[in-house]
């Protein structure tokens, strides 16, 4: 972790801090993530319930280091990997300096709302009403759904964006920043994550597949690199493999002939080569590991932890 003075050219203080994105699963808070940063680094899926861990994205300028968390949608879990989901987002709002609460405008306010507003009102942390997916409705709507999230919470600010668009997502950073402290910089102005790419092609082979496959697979997968090496050649050499629960499921990530395999290898490659910047040889395996979503230790093995 590199840190510098908290001074910037011309005398200016920097700013830096850490900002939770918290919301119901499929909001958009991957989408949100990924055009703060300007790179994809948190999958996206239209199935919900897909981010598990807290991943961080690094926006640097001149005078600001923002470090956005993006949490697993806050849910009622329906197993030990859902209560390991559930613990990382509440407890990612007691370790920023401010949180992003945001909501599908489309949708309007829906129980899980009313949930995370009340576990918002636990913690002390300056709370933004971030209203997503305003290309979604009719502008004359917008101020009536602002005050009835108003009845329920003081936020601290409110702003309308569009998150795939990118509409107002400037003026949310602008406002982000006038609520951090002046701080160091946690990380090189170049850096856009502070997961090892190991982390992020496992996420970006993930995400292939809850884009092909059908709904009782998604929540039961889970991808681990096995071996990132480079060659002499210079090509990126990425040994993954992917785990489900059931061995039905494993013909269904195989696929006919192998054909669902190499369609998500080939999808999976084209984002992990832009993500590296060279060229990479991707091979995948399928193993079963039975019911892994409510086994500890199994857990642990790849890798989500909450202590």
């Amino acid at each position: 972790m590199n840190q510098s003075t908290s001074n910037t050219k011309g005398g200016n203080k920097f700013r830096s801090g850490f900002v939770a994105i918290i919301g119901r699963p499929n909001v958009g808070k991957s989408t949100l993530m990924n055009h703060l940063i300007g790179q994809k680094i948190a999958i996206m899926s239209d199935k919900p319930q897909t981010t598990r861990n807290k991943i961080h994205g690094v926006y640097t300028t001149e005078d600001t280091q923002i470090v956005f968390l993006d949490t697993p949608g806050i849910h009622k879990p329906q197993s030990k990997l859902g209560n390991y989901m559930m613990k990382t987002a509440e407890s990612a709002l007691k370790e920023v300096e401010a949180a992003l609460f945001l909501v599908d405008v489309s949708e309007g306010i829906g129980g899980g709302d009313r949930f995370i507003i009340e576990q918002l009102k636990k913690v002390n942390t300056p709370v933004f009403l971030v209203m997503n997916k305003i290309d979604k409705i009719e502008p004359e709507k917008l101020l009536p759904m602002i005050a009835q999230y108003n009845e329920l919470y003081e936020f601290a600010e409110v702003v309308p964006i569009s998150a795939l668009n990118g509409n107002n997502v400037n003026t949310l950073l602008e406002q982000i920043s006038r609520y951090l402290p002046e701080g160091p910089q946690y990380y090189p102005a170049d850096q856009i994550t502070d997961h090892p790419e190991q982390f992020v092609c496992a996420e970006l082979i993930r995400e292939k597949i809850l884009h092909m496959s059908r709904e009782e697979i998604p929540h039961s997968i889970a991808v681990t690199i096995e071996d990132m090496k480079v060659q002499e050649n210079g090509v990126v050499y990425i040994g993954a493999v992917i785990f489900v629960e059931r061995d039905s499921q494993k013909g269904i990530i195989i696929g006919k002939r192998g054909d669902f395999l190499k369609e998500v290898g080939k999808q999976a490659r084209r984002d992990i080569e832009a993500l590296l910047g060279s060229r990479t040889f991707l091979e995948l395996w399928v193993k079963v590991k039975k019911d892994w979503r409510n086994q500890d230790r199994v857990l642990k093995d790849l890798g989500f932890r909450h202590d």
